[in-house]
């Protein structure tokens, strides 16, 4: 165990007692008493108030402290969560001794330096992807991190969805042998973020935003990328709000295995719910194949026999992950991935993805980006 952590040992669960997987049952990574668990704080109070929510069913952690500049996203989280300690100013957060894990919600430009500052405090981190949106920052956050011997989680969510924690689960198993072709995207029209986060259309570029979340997936399962080839292009939906990079994106990857993999983004369409999720992942092997959707919590596989099998957990799990009707807000993955954190620190165990594993995404992005303004396929540089 981790010496900053004494405390009692979790105990990992995410079998059943007959070692079946978890179908239909939330997933926990072990409890201890509530005194024990490690405190939390969260900088950033929009998205972030998720997760204080969210916490509440936590076994390893405790919401300690929040920090924003917004007066009114500080009210609302101490009435959400009463006895909070609520700050404007991240460094008196950083100074606390309850505080053992930081949570980063800020926007992405701050990122870098949020995680450099916890990191120098002594605190290990959770921040919400793009863990960074300039890579330049990269060697920085390395060597920071060699320092002060901290830890770090990339908060991608999706990875941490049940869908398609299931579907790695069937993978691991060998179910469906080796991974050849994956194929992910993320299309979502974007209007109303822009009108929530008007800093994402200066700050930011859709390669780093929401083309993070397949990228990642691809990488999960091909390994590291040696080459992607990018096109993109700037809808009606960009143009009207004054994108300056596409908001639409598609990429073919090549892993240093030769395998390859597709992603696809597009944050200006009109979405067709029933017909795509927001979200897929497209594993295709050679002994079988399966998708796994969000928002839906629906995850579809072949079985050895060639028989297609669909597992629905929306009336089991839409409770946990949702919290109430409508679909989304990632209460459950928000809680899966900061209790999936907490026990490896309480046991000494890698984490991922964790800062290194997340540089590595950023550097595929970064290619994807020169891809874009180039119209060539870009070798990535994993060096960081």
């Amino acid at each position: 165990m981790d010496v900053r952590y004494k405390l009692p040992m979790a105990q990992h669960s995410d079998t059943l007692p007959t070692g079946q997987p978890t179908i239909g049952r939330r997933r926990s990574y072990g409890t201890i008493p509530e005194a024990n668990r490690l405190g939390v704080g969260v900088i950033g109070l929009h998205e972030g108030h998720t997760l204080l929510v969210a916490l509440r069913a936590s076994g390893l952690c405790r919401a300690v402290a929040g920090c924003d500049i917004s007066e009114n996203k500080r009210v609302e989280a101490l009435d959400a969560s009463p006895g909070l300690f609520i700050t404007e100013h991240y460094e008196e957060l950083l100074a606390r001794p309850d505080v053992q894990i930081v949570a980063i919600y800020t926007p992405d430009a701050f990122h870098a330096e949020h995680i450099e500052k916890a990191f120098l405090a002594g605190k290990d981190v959770i921040c919400t992807k793009p863990l960074i949106n300039n890579p330049d920052q990269a060697e920085r956050l390395q060597k920071c991190a060699q320092k002060t011997g901290r830890r770090l989680q990339v908060g991608q969510s999706t990875r941490f969805y049940e869908p398609f924690q299931r579907q790695r689960e069937l993978f691991e198993s060998g179910a469906m042998g080796d991974i050849e072709v994956v194929d992910a995207h993320y299309n979502h029209r974007m209007d109303w973020y822009y009108e929530k986060s008007p800093w994402t259309i200066e700050d930011t570029h859709w390669a780093y935003l929401g083309l993070s979340h397949p990228v990642d997936l691809v990488r999960w399962y091909l390994g590291s990328i040696r080459e992607v080839h990018a096109v993109g292009t700037i809808t009606r939906l960009g143009v009207s709000h004054g994108v300056k990079s596409p908001d639409a994106i598609c990429v073919n990857l090549v892993a240093e295995s030769g395998r390859i993999g597709r992603v696809l983004g597009n944050y200006g369409f009109h979405e067709l719910p029933k017909a795509r999720a927001l979200i897929e992942c497209f594993l295709m092997g050679s002994d079988g194949s399966s998708l796994a959707r969000y928002p839906d919590l629906r995850m579809t596989y072949a079985n050895a026999s060639g028989v297609e099998i669909e597992e629905d957990y929306h009336h089991s799990m839409s409770g946990y992950y949702f919290r109430h009707e409508l679909k989304g807000m990632h209460y459950g993955e928000f809680c899966n991935y900061l209790d999936y954190f907490a026990s490896k620190l309480l046991s000494g165990e890698p984490n991922s993805p964790d800062l290194a594993e997340g540089l590595g995404t950023v550097m595929v992005m970064r290619a994807i980006v020169q891809s874009l303004e180039t119209g060539q396929p870009i070798k990535v540089d994993q060096s960081g």
